[in-house]
């Protein structure tokens, strides 16, 4: 019989962006992508303009809504990157409870999780204090990590 894998690595990858981070008291709600360019799994997730839309373009505390959860029920189309909703596409949200995302610099656990509003080194999901160019998420970090996937936690 073949083998399928014949080699393991010693660290397991904890989760990957846009990954249920456990089945822990959650909220969840439903929005209609509106980016052209779709949106990525765990990404931040804006109001759009349209009723019950979103979009990935930075807006303010005031329109953040959570981060897009990942899903395996979406066919992938030709053209269509993979681990993206596509424009139009229902894309399930997580407003509270535990996500796996991927963030820039270093997080310890416990850190204020903010999303930064420019095009900094910084300026995507991390613990840089909040301040005019990063909104405070109101979700923490629930480990360290530097670089690379985090659960974050928002109850």
């Amino acid at each position: 019989m073949a083998e399928l894998q014949i080699s393991y690595t010693d660290q397991l990858a904890s989760g990957f962006a846009g990954m249920d981070a456990d089945g822990e008291t959650e909220n969840r709600i439903t929005r209609s992508c509106e980016d052209a360019a779709g949106i990525a799994f765990g990404r931040p997730a804006y109001r759009g303009s349209g009723d019950h839309g979103l979009t990935g373009t930075v807006g303010t505390l005031a329109t953040f809504l959570g981060f897009t959860r990942a899903t395996s029920g979406l066919g992938l189309l030709a053209g269509q990157s993979a681990d993206t909703y596509a424009q139009y596409d229902n894309v399930s949200i997580k407003t509270s409870g535990a996500i796996f995302v991927e963030v820039t610099g270093s997080v310890n656990d416990g850190d204020p999780i903010t999303i930064g509003t420019g095009a900094g080194a910084a300026d995507d999901i991390g613990a840089t204090t909040a301040d005019a160019t990063h909104i405070a998420t109101g979700w923490i970090a629930d480990e360290t990590v530097t670089d690379g996937v985090c659960r974050i936690v928002k109850r």
